[in-house]
């Protein structure tokens, strides 16, 4: 995942780990050799238009949604097709309100008549409060969430590691020669108070490869050798 600083300082640039407390929580209830975050990284202004969400404060976010519509009026001012200047109004409101493009609510259809314009903040945008940028690790934790992904654990042996993945997908690691994912919900891990015990409780459940990875599920992939 690629977090985009916009009027944001105090967050260096790079590889950032998403400390989320539940996996320390899971650390403590199962023995590991290492304990592994998932891990995002983190981008200046100039890659806006291709990370997975843009992080910027409550003063920069007002500049940020300009450069959007800026860009719509410059578009409606041309020789727009009639579905395109449509939508192209309604993002000129919606921007106007403060909303980011990704929050004005676009059909299949609109964002089609607009497909060739890479509007900034046409993907998650995430507003810090002045006080949310003194703790940086909980801000991040909280751009991960907001910005679409999700982690699924990992546990026991050499490590006790969280992978980020999309939240709503299938994860593409899991196909060739798979059989199954055997999974313990997070909540049914720390409710039995580890994975042997939540294994003994019967919390342990088999899934597809159609199966949807939830938030902080424990997996245990199978495969054909």
């Amino acid at each position: 995942m690629k977090i985009c600083l916009f009027g944001i300082s105090g967050i260096a640039l790079g590889k950032h780990n998403i400390k989320d407390p539940r996996l320390d929580q899971v650390d403590k209830m199962v023995e590991a050799q290492k304990k592994a975050y998932a891990q995002v990284d983190v981008v200046p202004e100039k890659e806006m238009v291709t990370a997975d969400a843009i992080l910027t404060s409550r003063a920069a976010v007002s500049d940020l949604l300009m450069k959007d519509l800026e860009a719509v009026e410059t578009r409606l001012g041309r020789d727009a097709g009639e579905a395109e200047k449509a939508v192209l109004q309604k993002l000129a409101d919606g921007l106007m309100s403060e909303k980011p493009v990704s929050a004005i609510g676009l059909s299949e259809g609109e964002m089609k008549a607009i497909s060739a314009h890479n509007f900034y903040s046409n993907k998650p945008v995430v507003v810090a409060e002045e006080a949310e940028l003194a703790t940086p690790d909980a801000l991040l934790v909280r751009t991960f969430k907001e910005g679409g992904y999700i982690s699924f654990l990992t546990v026991g042996g050499k490590e006790n590691r969280a992978w980020p993945i999309r939240a709503g997908t299938i994860h593409t690691d899991i196909q060739k020669g798979f059989i199954r994912a055997e999974i313990i919900s997070f909540g049914d891990l720390v409710e039995a108070g580890g994975e042997t015990q939540a294994k003994r409780a019967g919390k342990q459940r088999l899934e597809l490869k159609t199966y949807v990875m939830q938030d902080y599920d424990v997996v245990n992939f199978r495969f054909n050798k």
